[in-house]
């Protein structure tokens, strides 16, 4: 591969091993190795990452140096819940209503009502709690069921 040196091999090595963001010292780390000469397929092996992934990562350097490695913004709505208080959110959808929220059955807008009392009164729309489709969290009949009351709530304008 044909790597434009914008970076000596040792700032490339440099940068490589102070990245604090994975994804981008994995991308260095492959134009590193692709500058020092390896092959495609050997950059695959060592990087775990397919050959198109790599001639991206190479021709994003060449253009334009190691800044545009850095990840570009994702399309879609940001998460209104932390990871914390997802993962809190989840154990108790598995336990149940139990009376939690002054409600009696789980579906979409009963769930609203325990995400709005339990995260500051925010508003969240039943489409908001998608992240509880994940797989393994719910029988596929119960997924379904929950997709279904999710589609109940339009989203706030």
């Amino acid at each position: 591969m044909n790597v434009n040196l914008h970076h000596t091999l040792k700032e490339l090595k440099t940068f490589y091993r102070s990245a604090t963001n994975a994804r981008l010292a994995r991308r260095i780390h492959g134009v590193y190795l692709a500058s020092k000469g390896l092959t495609c397929p050997q950059i695959m092996e060592i990087t775990g990452s397919g050959r198109r992934t790599i001639q991206q990562w190479v021709a994003k350097y060449n253009a334009g140096g190691i800044g545009a490695l850095n990840d570009s913004s994702r399309p879609g709505r940001s998460t209104k819940l932390s990871r914390q208080q997802e993962q809190a959110f989840c154990r108790w959808i598995e336990a149940g209503p139990k009376g939690r929220g002054g409600v009696s059955v789980l579906n979409g807008h009963a769930i609203k009502k325990i995400l709005e009392q339990e995260f500051g009164g925010k508003l969240f729309s039943v489409g908001d709690i998608s992240f509880i489709t994940s797989p393994g969290l719910f029988t596929p009949l119960e997924t379904m069921s929950l997709t279904g009351f999710m589609s109940l709530s339009p989203a706030p304008a």
